[in-house]
């Protein structure tokens, strides 16, 4: 648990107070009542501060609305039986953030403002963290450059900001996804293995066209030689072949999922062979066709595990995987359950949220 030096804005409590769950959430949809924020200005990180969700000021000429020098992370936070919320591999997503950031040439945020912003959040919101299986609060922590000016380079203001979202469990139900022939959505070298906004507005007018043409999403190629599966916008990817778990190797194209680490963790403790390859587009249609490939699956910190029932080509052929959802399910259910601290933790992946206490006469807050 980070030291708790942020200041709490007075505005905050009643904002809590007021805050009621809408029956319906949606995933995404409904914003939590609070936010955290911290600047970086003059060479160093300004105290951190908690405020009620609004609208942010910034400059037009900013240099992320312009060269999209913007970074993020995806996180859960989990209350089921429990007074009290968790996290799961928080420390995980800050590296990775860590990463985002020094890709882009940002300072990156210190990993106790990081935990202080996600604790924040959480610890104001612990009511609001939905207490049903599969329900959790969505957290999301990004940095953006605030500086204003055309010159390229990274700019030297900045601001983290944490906001998150009580929500259903995500589900695209049994996913088809459209093969990406044509486009790439990470060149090798560039952005595709850290979490910037501008490596998902690359996947968009793929994903759109897939989805215009009845499929859930594209699933994306190797950028140098087209012939090598990577993963899909937002997901990795994971194939039952024989009685082996197949899935792309990381490389500097393919973002290392959070879930993807922990699904092949907690497959190899199974006693299932997880390999870790190349895996060409070709070879897999034919494992499809012939039966030898059984089931295809993704991962994500959004859905955890989701099914894949059908991969189409461009050319308007489809290949269909003889089972749905059986290890998917499986992973699912055993990734779940640690999440939401109904069975052990042999990892030290989750950590507990103290929840929010008001601060003292000076304004800071006490634990």
């Amino acid at each position: 648990m980070p030291t708790a030096a942020y200041l709490v804005r007075n505005e905050v409590w009643k904002c809590l107070a007021d805050f009621r769950l809408p029956d319906s959430l949606g995933f995404g949809l409904v914003a939590a009542p609070v936010m955290y924020s911290a600047t970086f200005e003059g060479g160093q990180w300004k105290q951190g501060e908690l405020l009620p969700y609004g609208a942010i000021e910034i400059l037009p000429g900013a240099r992320a609305l312009h060269f999209a020098e913007q970074v993020f992370e995806g996180m859960k936070a989990y209350r089921v039986g429990r007074p009290a919320a968790n996290l799961f591999r928080a420390r995980d997503n800050y590296l990775r953030f860590k990463r985002s950031a020094e890709r882009l040439a940002m300072r990156p945020v210190p990993q106790e403002l990081f935990l202080e912003g996600i604790h924040a959040v959480v610890g104001a919101c612990t009511a609001f963290v939905p207490d049903k299986s599969g329900q959790s609060l969505y957290v999301r922590p990004f940095l953006f450059g605030t500086e204003p000016g055309y010159a390229v380079r990274a700019s030297t203001s900045a601001r983290f900001m944490v906001i998150a979202n009580p929500s259903e469990a995500y589900s695209a139900g049994v996913m088809k996804v459209l093969i990406e022939r044509e486009q790439v959505r990470a060149a090798a070298g560039g952005l595709g293995t850290v979490k910037a906004g501008a490596n998902y507005a690359a996947s968009l007018l793929a994903s759109t066209r897939a989805v215009e043409r009845g499929y859930t999403v594209a699933l994306w190629l190797d950028p140098t030689t087209r012939q090598n599966i990577e993963e899909l916008s937002g997901m990795n990817l994971f194939a039952v072949i024989g009685d082996e778990l197949h899935t792309p190797v990381l490389n500097d194209s393919i973002l290392p999922g959070v879930t993807r680490d922990s699904l092949i963790v907690l497959a190899r403790d199974s006693g299932w062979r997880v390999i870790e390859r190349s895996m060409a587009v070709a070879e897999l249609l034919r494992q499809l066709a012939s039966g030898e490939c059984s089931e295809v699956f993704a991962c994500g910190t959004a859905a955890i595990v989701c099914p894949i029932s059908l991969i189409g080509d461009s050319d308007g052929r489809e290949y269909r995987p003889g089972v749905i959802d059986a290890r998917a399910r499986e992973l699912r259910e055993r990734l779940l359950a640690i999440q939401e601290r109904r069975a052990p933790d042999p990892y030290g992946w989750t950590s507990e949220v103290i929840p929010l206490v008001r601060p003292d006469r000076h304004g800071r807050v006490g634990t």
